[in-house]
Order: structure tokens, then C-alpha cells, then sequence
């Protein structure tokens, strides 16, 4: 029965001096936090371990003093910042406390240092500080101050949770630093008149889809995305105008390549029986001229995008092409049908395939502009700074 249980106690006691030589190793290697931590999760195990305890002990009071010496130095520093260096250095003094004080047997043997009200007044005084920046950064009035704020503002939050005079202010920066982007009615194209009213239905969807889109995938939380309708509904002044326009829009005529080649093969014309082991073949040479032809047809279309302040200045502008290529083979011979191949007679046996719809060619060309269209436009925004 012992035995069995030999092996296990073994695992245990290498697992155990495993962590030990783990917490003295960061110790000697200065990480003083993290030996604390690991030396308070083993004696949990082992509180009794006097390596362990001697570790802990050592790299405890040489965290605090490593910590504290930081703090020391952060007072002296002229910079606003400085606030929030210590709350960081009196946070990690709190967490190794904490860690400390959820071992009631390893705190009575480290008597740790509660530094909590230190950290909640220099948490207070960090926050004021992102706080008061965050206001002097809106003094300026523009979007790009605006933006500045609201991340300070946000930071502030981080010292000061559910602040309601900071949540405020945070909200009025944000909408404030929006830049509202109009997405004006796609304009029609040269050739509108050919194709009816099915350019207005594409036109149409096109606008719509881009729009859904741009508001799915926008990576820009300061910039939103209307169509003219919902801007005036809204009552709200663009500050971007986004036109987008057709300036081609051709459907191709299809076009055809020949290429000849001239083929031959030996056939038997006659056979002469003597008997009917011995017959005698005659032997001619046939000709045929094949005819190849492929039929293509290709159709482009060009779209032109400029985004315009609310001054009419333009502060980008793309060109994007789109094309549907359809392509066909097929052949024909003249001359004697004895002289093709197996291989020739499949391609003359291959129907020439019909040439697609010109609705279905608006469709592709439409597609692959807007895919483009999209990647440009949430790159362009993605980089805008306001």
C-alpha cells in the first residue's frame, strides 16, 4: 500500500521544491513582485516551508522599497503626469498586499502594509489631473482637440468609475470631435439612357449598400456615415460631402480572332481483294481546313469617389475601374471530314456559348467597384484624424 503512494509523495515534494527554486530564482533575479506572489501561492500549499518563507519575506521588503524609492523619486518630478506614476507604484504595493492578506497564515508572518488609502488619493489625483487636461484640450474648439479630450477624459474615468460631471464632458467632446460624412446620391452614368430604369435600381442599391457597409466596418469611432435624407431628418450640417459618380460606363461589342490551320491524313480509297488472304489497299491523301474562332467582349466601367469639406475643399479623391471579360471558342472545317482527328472533331463539335446579359455584365463590373470602393474608403477613414 505504501507503495503505491511513494511515487506521488516523490511528484510532490519535487513540485513543491520546484516552486521554491522558481520564487528564489525571480528573487535573485530582482523581479521582487512576482516572487511575492509565487511564495504566497506555494506556502498555501506548504506554509510551513521555512526556504519559502524566507524568500517571501526578503523579496516583500525589498518590493516595498524598490516601490517606494520610485515614488520618492516621482514627487520631485515637475510633470502632471506624475500623479499617476505613483497611483501605478501604490497599486502594485496594494496588490501585493492583497495577495498577502488572502493567506491569513503567510499574513502573520509578513505583516503586510495596507497602502489602500494611499492609492484611492492618488487615484483621485490622476483622474483630476486627465480631468483638467481633458478641459483644456476642448478650450481649442477643434475636432481634433475635441478627440484628444475625449480619450482623457477617458483615462479619467479609469481613476474616477461612473464620475457623472467626467461622463459629461466625455459625452460633449465625443459629439463634438464626430465628423458627419453625407453620402450624396450616386450620379448616373453617360450611357443611362440605355439601360432604363434598372441604372436608377442599381444606382440606388449601390448607395445603399456602401452605406450599410462603411457603418458595419467603420474602424472609426469619430466618424459616422449619412445618407442626404437622413442628414436633413436629423438636422444635422455635414461636415464631409462624399460624391461618387460613374464617369463610363461601357458595354463592350463582341469581337472575334480567327485562327486557320490546314490538317491532312492518309486514308484507304480503294481495296482490291484477290482472295481473301491477300488484298491489296490504295491509299490517298485527304486535306481540311480548320477554322477557329474566339469571340470575346469586354465591358468597363469607371467610378470617380471626392470627399469635400463643408467649404466645398477637397481632401480626397480616387478613380476605380471595373471590367467584365466574357470569352468563347469554337470551330468550323471545310474540306473532307476524313482528315480531322478525334481531338479536331470535339472542338467542331463545341458550340459557340451565348453572350451574357447586359444586366448581368452591369452587375459584375457593379460588385467589383464596390468591393474596392469599400477597402478605400474605411482605409482612408481609418487613418483620419479629423
Amino acid at each position: 500500500m505504501n507503495g503505491k503512494f511513494y511515487p506521488l509523495f516523490i511528484l510532490t515534494a519535487v513540485f513543491i521544491f520546484s516552486g521554491c527554486k522558481t520564487a528564489s530564482k525571480l528573487y535573485e533575479k530582482g523581479d521582487y513582485d512576482q516572487a511575492v506572489e509565487l511564495a504566497v501561492k506555494k506556502l498555501q500549499k506548504k506554509p510551513d516551508d521555512p526556504e519559502l518563507i524566507r524568500v517571501l519575506q526578503s523579496a516583500y521588503k525589498y518590493a516595498v522599497h524598490e516601490h517606494e524609492k520610485k515614488i520618492r523619486i516621482y514627487s520631485d518630478n515637475s510633470s502632471e503626469l506624475k500623479y499617476e506614476w505613483i497611483c501605478n507604484e501604490y497599486a502594485a504595493l496594494q496588490k501585493l498586499y492583497n495577495a498577502i492578506y488572502h493567506s491569513p497564515r503567510v499574513y502573520i508572518i509578513v505583516k503586510p502594509t495596507d497602502y489602500s488609502s494611499h492609492l484611492s488619493a492618488y487615484r483621485e489625483k490622476a483622474g483630476d489631473v486627465y480631468f483638467e487636461r481633458g478641459l483644456r484640450w476642448m478650450e481649442y474648439g477643434d475636432k481634433v482637440s475635441f478627440r484628444k479630450a475625449f480619450y482623457d477624459f477617458q483615462k479619467a474615468l479609469d481613476y474616477k468609475p461612473g464620475d457623472f460631471q467626467i461622463l459629461q464632458v466625455k459625452q460633449e467632446a465625443y459629439e463634438n470631435a464626430l465628423t458627419h460624412v453625407v453620402v450624396l446620391p450616386i450620379a448616373d452614368y453617360r450611357e443611362s439612357y440605355r439601360f432604363g430604369s434598372y441604372n436608377s435600381y442599381t444606382s440606388d442599391n449601390f448607395g445603399s449598400a456602401l452605406l450599410r457597409n462603411l457603418r458595419y466596418h467603420n474602424h472609426n469611432q469619430f466618424v459616422k456615415f449619412y445618407s442626404s435624407g437622413e442628414a436633413r431628418s436629423k438636422n444635422i450640417e455635414p461636415d464631409q460631402l462624399m460624391d461618387i459618380r460613374f464617369s463610363s460606363f461601357h458595354i463592350g461589342r463582341t469581337r472575334d480572332e480567327k485562327k486557320v490551320r490546314d490538317v491532312s491524313r492518309q486514308v484507304i480509297v480503294k481495296e482490291i481483294v484477290y482472295r481473301p488472304d491477300s488484298v491489296v489497299k490504295e491509299y490517298a491523301t485527304v486535306h481540311a481546313k480548320i477554322t477557329t474562332t474566339q469571340r470575346s467582349m469586354l465591358s468597363e466601367g469607371n467610378l470617380q469617389i471626392t470627399i469635400r469639406d463643408g467649404n466645398g475643399r477637397r481632401l480626397w479623391s480616387d478613380n476605380l475601374n471595373g471590367s467584365h471579360r466574357w470569352v468563347t471558342e469554337f470551330s468550323t472545317f471545310t474540306g473532307d471530314e476524313r482528315a480531322l482527328s478525334d481531338s479536331d472533331k470535339q472542338l467542331i463539335n463545341r458550340r459557340a456559348g451565348d453572350s451574357p446579359d447586359e444586366w448581368q455584365i452591369m452587375q459584375h463590373i457593379f460588385n467589383e467597384i464596390q468591393n474596392n470602393l469599400y477597402h478605400r474608403v474605411r482605409d482612408y477613414y481609418s487613418r483620419y484624424e479629423g
